[in-house]
């Protein structure tokens, strides 16, 4: 199974891993949306949400799927941390625009 990762979404689970999330919002479109635990995140509010996320379950992941889907790439992901029930599976659905992601959706 191929798991090279687009630059943009190499380059989100890279900053993801290492919790340095200082250029996070560089990652993403000026006009971007994060959807993540029916909560959406734009502009500003993107950079909390992973800061937040950093902080409290200290999360890792480990690509284990990718699969293009007409205009989308869905990566699923082994996520584990401080987190009751961890290790689990994500869903991420990214849309990538140029070098950036336009929006990402998370879900199981």
């Amino acid at each position: 199974m191929n798991t090279e990762l687009p630059p943009p979404i190499d380059r989100f689970f890279q900053t993801h891993n290492t919790g340095h999330t200082e250029d996070f919002n560089a990652l993403f479109t000026a006009d971007a949306v994060v959807s993540d635990e029916a909560h959406e995140y734009r502009g500003a509010a993107i950079k909390e949400w992973i800061d937040n996320a950093v902080e409290q379950y200290k999360p890792h992941a480990e690509v284990i799927a990718l699969a293009p889907a007409g205009d989308k790439t869905i990566v699923t992901a082994q996520i584990s941390g401080t987190f009751p029930g961890s290790p689990i599976q994500l869903r991420y659905q990214f849309t990538v625009e140029g070098d950036k992601i336009g929006a990402l959706s998370i879900g199981v």
